[in-house]
C-alpha cells in the first residue's frame, strides 16, 4: 500500500483462492471489505495530517452510495483500490473509491466499480473536532468537490424520497397485485445467520468494521438469491444504505435476508441486521443497526443470464417489500443522473407491472429509452386526435407548460415551440420540435405521432430558457376494439430530458405513473369535441 497524497490511499491485492467463490471469481464480500478498509485509511490519514493532527480519532462508516459492479475479477488477477477524500463536512467526509482489476498475463486493466462512502470522525471523550476543507489542486478535484455537495443532498433526502414514492405506488395497489400465472412466493428464500463479533472484526475502539458487516450481509443475500433460481448468483449492484448504529466486540449480529422482487434478469434481496449484547440476547430484544438491498444476476452453465420468475406478494409485508423494490429502482435512476461519476445511463429496468400502466426502460450501448404503455377506455381515433394536438398537452402533462405552433410543414407535420417547468431551481427548459402524425395504413389499426427536435433559425435559443432536445419520441395508438385502445409512449432519452423521468427525486417532477394516469384521465374524459383541434 502507498499513500500518494494526504487524504488519498492506494491499495493493491492479489486475488488468491481464499478470496474467491466456487466459480473462481473474487467474492463480492471480500471486495467490500477491501473497499471499506481502503476508504477508512483515507479518512484516517486525512483527519490526522490535515485536521490538526487529532489523536485517537476513530473514523467509522456512516453510509455507502449505490455501488455498480462493472467487471468480474478472478483468481490470479490484481485488484487496485484508490480512495480519496473529496470533501469534508464539519465532522464527516465523503470518500471516492475507484476499483480496477488487472490481468497479470496481458497487463489489461478494467474498471470494476466506482463508489462513494461517507465516514464520520469520532474523537475520544469530549474532544471536539471540526474538519478543515479539502485542498483542491486540480480541475477534477473542483468537479468532485462540487458533486459531493449534490450527492450529500441526495443522501439526506433519500428517506423522504423513498416514502413519497411508496405513497404514490399505493394508489396502484388494485392494479398491481392480481394473480399472475407463473408467479412465485418468496417465503422459500428467507435466510438467517448469526455472527459473533471478535477482535479481528473491529477497530482499535472495538467498533465493528463496516466492511465486515457488508461482507456478512452479502453472504446471506447470495444464499437467498440462489434459492429463487438454484444457480450461482453474482452481485451486480448494492443500493445506497446507511449504518443506523454501532456494534462492538462481543455483540451477536443476526442477519435476515429475503427476496423482495425480481426484474427480468435481476433480483433484489433485502438484508436486515440486528445487534445483541449479552443482556439483549437474553431478553430477546436487539438493535437494528443496518439494512441493505443487493441486486443480483445469475448465469446458467453456458454463462447465459437467467430470467427470474415473477414474484407474487401474499402477505402485507410482501406487498411492502415488493413496492419498495420498485421505488428503489426509480430512485437509483434519478441518482445516476445527479451524482454519477461519469455521464452514463442506468441499467435496463422494469418499474411497474400493473395491468393498466406498464413502464420499461432499455439500455442499448450509451442510449437509454423509456417505454410507457397504458390501456385506455377510449376509441383509438379519438386518442389519436387528442394526443397529436400538442397545444392541449399542458392539460394533462405537468412537464409541459405551453406549446405554440410555429409553422406547418405539411398537412400532417408541424413545427412547435414547447416550454417546460423550472426544475431544481434552475432555468426552465424549452424545445423546438417537429411533430408528425400518421394514420393507419390500409387494413391497419395503429396510429403514430412522432416527435423530434430540430434547429430553427427563426426560434434561436433564448437566455430565458435552457435549450433542450428530444432525440426521438412519440405515441403509438393501437386499437383494441371500437371503444378502447393501447397507448404507448416512447422516448429515446437525452441527458437534458432524463431528470423528467427520475420520479420525485429532489421534488423535480411528478412521477411517470402520475403523468400516465393523468393522460388516461384526459383521454377517457376529453373536452367537448368542438374544443379538440382538427390538426
Amino acid at each position: 500500500m502507498e499513500r500518494p497524497a494526504s487524504g488519498e490511499v492506494l491499495m493493491s491485492q492479489a486475488i488468491q483462492p481464499a478470496h474467491a467463490t466456487a466459480r473462481g471469481e473474487l467474492s463480492a464480500g471480500q471486495l467490500l471489505k477491501w473497499i471499506d478498509t481502503t476508504a477508512c485509511l483515507a479518512a484516517r490519514f486525512y483527519v490526522f495530517f490535515e485536521a490538526e493532527k487529532h489523536a485517537g480519532v476513530s473514523c467509522v462508516t456512516a453510509s455507502v452510495d449505490d455501488i455498480q459492479f462493472e467487471e468480474t475479477a478472478r483468481v490470479g488477477q490484481v485488484i487496485t483500490i484508490r480512495a480519496k477524500v473529496t470533501r469534508a463536512f464539519s465532522t464527516s467526509m465523503e470518500i471516492s473509491i475507484k476499483v480496477m482489476v488487472q490481468d497479470m498475463l496481458t497487463g489489461i486493466e478494467k474498471l470494476v466499480s466506482v463508489a462513494f462512502s461517507t465516514f464520520v470522525a469520532k474523537p475520544v471523550g469530549k474532544e471536539k473536532i471540526h474538519l478543515k476543507p479539502v485542498t483542491l489542486l486540480t480541475e477534477q478535484d473542483h468537479v468532485e468537490h462540487n458533486l459531493a455537495a449534490e450527492r450529500r443532498k441526495v443522501r439526506l433526502q433519500h428517506e423522504d424520497t423513498f416514502n413519497n414514492l411508496m405513497k404514490e405506488s399505493s394508489k396502484f395497489d388494485d392494479l398491481l397485485f392480481d394473480e399472475e400465472e407463473g408467479a412465485v412466493s418468496t417465503r422459500g428464500t428467507s435466510v438467517q445467520s448469526i455472527e459473533l463479533v471478535l477482535p479481528p472484526h473491529a477497530n482499535h475502539h472495538g467498533n465493528t468494521f463496516g466492511g465486515q458487516i457488508m461482507a456478512w450481509m452479502e453472504t446471506v443475500a447470495t444464499i437467498s438469491a440462489s434459492r429463487l433460481c438454484w444457480a450461482h448468483p453474482f452481485l451486480k449492484s448494492i443500493d445506497m444504505f446507511k449504518f443506523r448504529g454501532p456494534s462492538t466486540v462481543g455483540d451477536r449480529l443476526v442477519f435476515t435476508a429475503i427476496v423482495n422482487n425480481t426484474f427480468q434478469t435481476c433480483v433484489e434481496v433485502g438484508v436486515r441486521v440486528e445487534a445483541f449484547d449479552c443482556q439483549e440476547w437474553a431478553e430477546g430484544r436487539g438493535r437494528h443497526i443496518n439494512s441493505a438491498f443487493l441486486i443480483y444476476n445469475a448465469a446458467d452453465d453456458k454463462e447465459n443470464l437467467i430470467t427470474f420468475p415473477r414474484i407474487q406478494p401474499i402477505s402485507k409485508d410482501d406487498f411492502r417489500r415488493y413496492r419498495g423494490a420498485i421505488a428503489r429502482k426509480r430512485i437509483r435512476l434519478g441518482r445516476k443522473y445527479v451524482i454519477s461519476h461519469k455521464e452514463e445511463v442506468p441499467l435496463c429496468i422494469h418499474w411497474d407491472i400493473s395491468k393498466q400502466i406498464k413502464i420499461y426502460t432499455l439500455e442499448e450501448h450509451d442510449v437509454l429509452s423509456v417505454w410507457v404503455e397504458k390501456h385506455v377506455g377510449s376509441p383509438a381515433h379519438l386518442a389519436y386526435r387528442l394526443l397529436s394536438d400538442f397545444t392541449k398537452r399542458p392539460l394533462w402533462d405537468p412537464h409541459c407548460v405551453s406549446c405554440e405552433v410555429i409553422d406547418w410543414v405539411s398537412e400532417d407535420d408541424q413545427l412547435c415551440h414547447i416550454t417546460c417547468p423550472v426544475l431544481n431551481d434552475d432555468k426552465p427548459k424549452d424545445l423546438v420540435v417537429l411533430i408528425s402524425r400518421r394514420k393507419p395504413l390500409k387494413d391497419g389499426n395503429t396510429y403514430t405521432v412522432a416527435v423530434k427536435s430540430v434547429i430553427l433559425p427563426s426560434v434561436p435559443p433564448s437566455p430565458q430558457y435552457i435549450r433542450s432536445e428530444i432525440i426521438c419520441a412519440g405515441f403509438l395508438i393501437h386499437a383494441i376494439d371500437s371503444s378502447s385502445c393501447i397507448v404507448s409512449y416512447f422516448n429515446h432519452i437525452s441527458a437534458s430530458i432524463l431528470p423528467y423521468f427520475a420520479g420525485n427525486l429532489g421534488g423535480w417532477s411528478k412521477s411517470i405513473e402520475e403523468t400516465a394516469a393523468s393522460c388516461i384521465q384526459f383521454l377517457e374524459n376529453p373536452p367537448d369535441d368542438g374544443f379538440i383541434s382538427t390538426f
